[in-house]
């Protein structure tokens, strides 16, 4: 193929689609999305709630900033979830003992029970994904080193 002098291909332009990585990884996060909604609906969680109880079933009575620190979301998109959560039984939030401006946020009994019936998830997504467990490490650790170069930003 031709190069111009910047050395980029002649045939390529940095306006077509295709070329982006932003709509490779837009894309592929919706596409991400149609699987977890369908794992999902049998747990009626929605992939932000689940996220949260992963967090939660991972490390339970955290705070409402140190859950979003790990999801990095904020309070204000956070707490509406852990309303609903809250709705459906799965969690309790209450004002902090040690500190009346932190709200903890702990699982329920039902919240707890709800971590085996979502243990088959993660396999699930891998077989839709078609990779083996190497080639999904390697992609994470790709995108987390993206995630965090990016918001060195």
């Amino acid at each position: 193929m031709n190069s111009n002098q910047d050395g980029k291909k002649a045939n390529e332009t940095p306006l077509l689609l295709d070329q982006h990585l932003c709509f490779a990884l837009y894309s592929a996060n919706l596409a991400m999305h149609k699987v977890y909604r369908q794992l999902l609906a049998q747990l009626d969680l929605t992939y932000p709630q689940y996220l949260v109880m992963l967090v939660l079933w991972q490390k339970d009575d955290l705070t409402v900033s140190e859950i979003g620190e790990q999801l990095f979301l904020d309070s204000a998109t956070l707490t509406p979830l852990l309303k609903r959560l809250e709705s459906a039984g799965l969690i309790q939030r209450q004002r902090s003992r040690q500190d009346e401006r932190q709200v903890a946020v702990t699982l329920t009994e039902a919240g707890r029970a709800l971590r085996s019936k979502a243990s088959s998830i993660p396999e699930a997504v891998q077989c839709a994904a078609n990779y083996d467990d190497d080639t999904l490490r390697a992609l994470k650790r790709q995108l987390d080193e993206l995630r965090d170069n990016l918001g060195r930003r």
